[in-house]
């Protein structure tokens, strides 16, 4: 048990050696892609939760 944790120990060093970060310019490119689809997402959220509440206000009347 104790060498299956060690092997496992080893390629996890050897795995963790083959990581490549974002550079800085990657980076921020990314998270405007990302905040540009959070908002657009809540925009849509927001206007069908507008939709289903008239709805429902029409169907209790």
């Amino acid at each position: 048990m104790v060498e299956r944790i060690k092997a496992f120990l080893k390629e996890v060093k050897i795995e963790t050696k083959k990581v490549v970060f974002p550079g800085r310019e990657e980076l921020i490119g990314s998270t405007w892609v990302v905040v540009i689809f959070v908002i657009i997402v809540s925009f849509f959220l927001g206007i069908v939760d507008l939709g289903l509440t008239k709805m429902m206000q029409n169907l209790i009347r």
